[in-house]
């Protein structure tokens, strides 16, 4: 995720890296290059990542947001029609530029 960070901010993206105390202070991640956000836990870690973000890339291997925050009812039902994958940076790109939210009828 540094990579992922560090490209995107060197291409002029805002990246804000959001992250528990404890592994901030444990050194785990090493230093951010951008705007960074401490947190007391995971779950307002997650709570923060929606209340920001536009969009989430998933790497391969890096699931656990994703996996954690639908198990949680993070991310409600009626909101999941946005999970797009693609093979290729290029597909997804594609995708995101061509998405176009649908509102469900039934949360409406």
């Amino acid at each position: 995720m540094r990579c992922m960070s560090t490209a995107a901010h060197v291409g002029g993206s805002q990246v804000l890296v959001i992250i528990p105390t404890a592994l901030a202070e444990g050194n785990f991640v090493g230093k951010t290059v951008s705007e960074e956000l401490r947190v007391p836990t995971m779950q307002d870690k997650i709570w923060k990542m929606l209340d920001n973000s536009d969009a989430f890339i998933a790497l391969l291997g890096g699931l656990g947001f994703l996996d954690q925050a639908g198990e949680e009812n993070f991310i409600p039902h009626s909101a999941r029609q946005v999970f797009i994958s693609a093979s290729t940076a290029e597909e997804m790109t594609d995708k995101l530029e061509d998405f176009v939210y649908e509102l469900d009828p039934v949360a409406a």
